[in-house]
């Protein structure tokens, strides 16, 4: 068996190291899907979806290829192992691959400008950067749904970095923002008590409490509430695990204000002022430098 150095590229991962950090890209990648597109040479755009886009399943309007569009869709969802800020647009558009129509072909597109400008960006992982895990819970409530589902936004990190993010519709339709964070912080609770015990086994631990930051303080207080009452009675019983995990003290939940909510770049379009700084706040960036160095 030969020594071949370190990590470099894995399945369209690229890897650099050094004694500080380690960052990963999928740069070549993103260059891939945009020669396959036809878009290799396109300009890019600074946000991937304008804000107030609003993508539905019609049934007028020019259909377009449905294979061509799977086959993006697809490599667009390969490009999230790296891009958490394509997450929600990526998701989004993936509802729409059994007919896809012009408009949601053109929205791909801007996705695909987008990634033109930032194919560079990554996640760089610090070697000294904590190794305590917490996250951060969102949802959007009424946002681009035809059904009226919410969608839920969950971020964790490790430290300082980045390890782990979704977007998801989500399964029911919430009477309020209130009862849609419920929902959205019942599902980061599960990732949560997965991730703590997957490190508790990594590093040989004990397994320490959670901390899931929400921006709803009435979500919050129901949560930390384990009477049922009026306001929740009607809620579907299994999104009140979240409750259990609190009080079992396996999960704390605490308030974060708007501004520094690092999920809400999951749930919807931002404006572009916010989608920078939120991309910024999330530990994307541009990772172009590294190779020059």
């Amino acid at each position: 068996m030969s020594d071949l150095g370190l990590l470099a590229y894995y399945l369209g991962i690229e890897v650099t190291q050094t004694d500080g950090d380690i960052s990963v890209k999928q740069t070549a990648y993103a260059n891939k899907i945009l020669k396959e597109a036809g878009m290799l040479d396109c300009n890019g755009t600074l946000i991937p979806m304008d804000p107030g886009t609003r993508l539905t399943k019609v049934t007028e309007g020019t259909m377009v290829n449905s294979t061509e569009y799977s086959s993006l869709i697809g490599c667009l969802r390969y490009l999230l192992h790296t891009r958490p800020d394509l997450s929600y647009y990526v998701g989004l558009l993936s509802r729409f691959m059994q007919e896809p129509r012009e408009q949601h072909m053109k929205a791909i597109r801007q996705v695909l400008r987008y990634i033109k400008g930032t194919k560079d960006y990554g996640i760089t992982y610090k070697h000294n950067g904590g190794n305590k895990i917490y996250g951060f819970s969102d949802s959007s409530y009424e946002v681009n749904t035809q059904e009226g589902k919410g969608t839920n936004g969950i971020i964790f990190y490790n430290g300082e970095s980045t390890i782990s993010w979704s977007t998801q519709k989500q399964a029911t339709v919430a009477l309020s923002s209130c009862e849609s964070e419920f929902i959205a912080t019942t599902a980061a609770a599960t990732q949560a008590l997965w991730l703590k015990r997957l490190l508790s086994k990594l590093t040989h631990s004990e397994e320490e409490k959670v901390t899931i930051k929400v921006d709803n303080k009435s979500a919050i207080a129901l949560m930390k509430n384990s009477v049922f009452h009026g306001r929740s009675k009607h809620i579907d019983m299994k999104y009140h695990f979240i409750r259990e995990c609190v009080e079992r003290e396996d999960i704390q939940v605490e308030f974060v204000s708007g501004e520094y909510e690092k999920a809400d770049i999951l749930t919807k379009a931002l404006s572009k002022i916010k989608f920078l700084t939120m991309r910024q706040l999330i530990g994307l960036k541009d990772l172009h430098h590294n190779d020059c160095d």
